[in-house]
């Protein structure tokens, strides 16, 4: 088992894997560097191995197929994730590691929006979509995360092996930071420095396909993790669609003691009643949640125990 491993997941970045490989070597001189290449068709692969890192790949082709294979094939007490971009300085990496190592956090973001994120990237989209999943996140599930979509994060062994990947590409970052939320895992947030891309390499993320994935991601994740909230919701805008007709209906018959849209007041009806019927949906998906909640955390009691036979076989 590693002390420290450094992952960087790589697609054509030959421009800029090496310097991220060396500069991880010069902040943390005593982790492994992993670098796992996801179909480069550049010079990504030689480059990341004369800078001293270790390669391997995965032919999948995704973000969140990469971060699969490095989680389940890794074994450390402290995972620093980085893009090969260079865009995250990694002078704040040993503070990262340190968080997790010492003082026992299970996920420490690298936040880029309480720094020069603003300022450096010239998407203004992407600031836009930045700000506004922080705040639905935030909102939705009750936390104060400072940069949902940061590529830069340190993970614990605890949280890497309880984590079930299930997002295939970049929307994989809100995926793991609802997983960490919701699990009530300790969190982290270290601000950092972002650099804009260097000339010549090109951001791999598209604008409105990506933000449009992220966003489906959290409507499924808090569908999954607050189906109560979320059927709630669902409930409530069904009883006022139902009062709006049935109160159409009703101001008609006050007015000639007749009811003359009768189809209209069935169908207030009937959506009165799905709108009953979502709420107790919510309730039992709720309870389903509670019990999976209960299962997670023996299962991370089994994982806490496994780290514990590695170390001691090390040494």
């Amino acid at each position: 088992m590693d002390k420290i491993a450094v992952l960087i997941p790589c697609y054509n970045e030959e421009k800029t894997v090496g310097k991220v490989v060396a500069d991880a070597k010069k902040a943390l001189p005593d982790a492994t560097v992993y670098v796992y290449d996801n179909n480069s068709t550049d010079k990504t692969i030689e480059t990341a191995e004369q800078a001293g890192a270790i390669v391997r790949k995965e032919p999948r082709q995704g973000k969140g197929y990469v971060m699969r294979r490095m989680f389940r094939e890794i074994d450390a007490q402290c995972y620093i994730c980085v893009d090969g971009d260079d865009t995250y300085p990694m002078e704040y990496a040993a503070r990262m590691a340190e968080l997790v190592l010492e003082e026992q956090a299970d996920m420490v973001v690298g936040d880029r929006l309480s720094s020069t994120y603003f300022k450096e990237n010239k998407r203004p989209f992407h600031n836009l979509g930045n700000s506004m999943v922080r705040s639905t996140i935030n909102n939705l599930f009750h936390c104060e995360i400072k940069d949902i979509m940061t590529g830069y994060r340190a993970f614990s062994y605890d949280f890497v092996k309880s984590y079930p990947v299930l997002s295939r590409g970049f929307e994989i970052e809100t995926e793991m930071t609802i997983h960490a939320v919701f699990n009530e895992m300790v969190i982290a947030n270290v601000p950092v420095e972002f650099r804009n891309r260097p000339e010549g390499s090109e951001s791999k993320l598209n604008t409105y396909t990506d933000g449009a994935r992220v966003l489906t991601t959290i409507v499924k994740l808090y569908k999954n993790y607050k189906p109560l909230g979320f059927f709630s919701m669902i409930a409530a805008l069904m009883l006022l669609v139902a009062a709006v007709m049935f109160g159409w209906v009703f101001a008609r018959f006050l007015n000639t003691h007749l009811v003359e849209n009768m189809p209209t007041l069935i169908v207030s009806g009937f959506i009165a009643l799905a709108a009953v019927l979502a709420f107790f949906v919510g309730l039992i998906l709720s309870d389903m949640v509670t019990r999976n909640r209960r299962e997670f955390e023996l299962r991370l009691n089994g994982i806490h125990a496994e780290k514990k036979r590695l170390l001691k076989e090390q040494g």
